[in-house]
C-alpha cells in the first residue's frame, strides 16, 4: 500500500454499512467534496472490503454530484467491487444508494434520477406504512437490455459482433464439467448497464446441487472465459414455473454473492425472451426475493426490492 494510502486522510472517515438481500456495501457521501481521490478509489475499495481485516463488504458506493457534461440527474452513483474494479451498474447497490440518498441527504425527489456509469436509472421509493421517511422498497427502472455480442462484449471468431448469443453452446474446458462429460455449455448473454451470462440448468442437464458444489471453480472459470475479454457476471437459473425462477450468482470482481439485481434483471429478460417465463417474475435468490417486470415488448425493465441500513461507523485506520 502506497504512502498516500497510509496517510491520515483516510482516518476518521464516516461511512454507512448497508445491504440488499445480503449483498453488502460501504457507502461514502461525497456530495460536499471528494473524500477518496479518483486515482485511489480502486485500491481503497479493495482494502476496506477485506473481511476480517477491515470493514468488509462486497463493494463500496460513493454518492456524488452528477457530471454536468452528462444528462439531467439528481445524484451520481459510483460503485467499486471488492477487488477494486469499478462496475458500470449494480441493481442491489443502486437500491441501497437510493435509500441512503432519500434518508440521509437533502435529495428527497421521488422518483430519483440517478446517473450511473451504465446510463440513467430512475428509482421510485416505497415507504414504510408507519413512517413515510423510511424507504421500504425501491423500484428501479433498469433501462433497455442489449443483447448484441459487441455490447457485452463477447468475442467468437465465427459469429458476427452484431448478432445475439442466445441459448447457444459455448465450448468450455472446466475440470468439474469434464468429470460429467461436458465440453460445452448452452448459455445466453445480455447487458443491462453491465454484462451478464445466463446458464439455464434445465437446458444443460444440470442441477442446483452440482452448481453449489462446484460454484467456486465453475463461476471463476466462466467469469474469465476467453470469450469475455472484459470478464462477465455469471448466473445459474433453475426454472420453477413461468412466474418464478431460482438464481445462483457469481459476480465479476466479487465472486459468490447472495443476490445480484442487474443479474436478476438480465436473467428474467433472457428467460422471457426465450419463452421460458412471462413478463412478471418473482426471482428467488440466496439473500431473498426480487420482483422483475418487463414492459413495452421487452424494451423497459423494472426491478423491485428492499434495502437496509446496517449501521453507521467511523473508519479509524486503514
Amino acid at each position: 500500500m502506497g504512502e498516500i494510502m497510509e496517510s491520515e486522510r483516510f482516518m476518521n472517515l464516516e461511512f454507512t454499512k448497508m445491504h440488499a438481500l445480503g449483498n453488502d456495501y460501504i457507502v461514502f457521501n461525497e456530495l460536499d467534496g471528494i473524500i477518496v481521490p479518483e486515482e485511489l478509489k480502486g485500491e481503497f475499495s479493495n482494502k476496506i472490503c477485506k473481511r476480517g481485516f477491515s470493514v468488509g463488504a462486497d463493494g463500496v458506493i460513493f454518492v456524488q454530484v452528477p457530471s454536468t457534461a452528462d444528462y439531467d440527474a439528481d445524484v451520481r452513483f459510483r460503485i467499486f467491487n471488492s477487488d477494486g474494479s469499478e462496475a458500470e451498474m449494480c441493481g442491489n447497490g443502486i437500491r441501497c444508494f437510493s435509500k441512503y440518498v432519500h434518508e440521509r441527504t437533502n435529495f428527497k425527489n421521488n422518483p430519483l434520477k440517478v446517473q450511473s456509469e451504465g446510463g440513467l436509472r430512475i428509482s421510485e421509493m416505497e415507504f414504510n406504512e408507519s413512517n413515510n421517511e423510511v424507504v421500504k422498497n425501491v423500484r428501479v427502472y433498469m433501462g433497455n437490455p442489449k443483447y448484441a455480442m459487441k455490447d457485452i462484449p463477447m468475442i467468437i471468431e465465427e459469429i458476427g459482433e452484431d448478432l445475439e448469443f442466445m441459448n447457444l453452446e459455448l465450448p468450455v474446458n472446466c475440470e468439474c464439467l469434464k468429470k460429467i462429460g461436458k465440453e460445452a455449455l448452452k448459455l445466453s448473454v445480455a447487458n443491462v448497464g453491465n454484462p451478464h451470462t445466463v446458464i439455464i440448468l434445465q437446458e444443460n442437464d444440470l442441477n442446483v446441487e452440482f452448481i453449489r458444489k462446484n460454484l467456486n471453480e465453475l463461476g471463476a472459470y466462466m467469469e474469465c472465459h476467453s470469450a469475455f475479454p472484459e470478464k462477465i457476471n455469471v448466473h445459474f437459473i433453475n426454472l420453477l414455473n413461468e412466474k418464478e425462477i431460482q438464481i445462483i450468482t457469481w459476480e465479476r470482481g466479487a465472486g459468490y454473492t447472495t443476490a445480484c439485481g442487474t443479474g436478476t434483471t438480465s436473467s428474467v429478460a433472457i428467460c422471457e425472451k426465450l419463452g421460458k417465463t412471462g413478463c412478471k417474475v418473482l426471482a428467488h435468490l440466496d439473500g431473498g426475493d426480487l420482483e422483475i417486470e418487463i414492459m413495452n415488448n421487452g424494451n423497459d425493465i423494472y426491478m423491485k426490492g428492499g434495502a437496509e441500513i446496517s449501521y453507521d461507523g467511523i473508519l479509524k485506520n486503514l
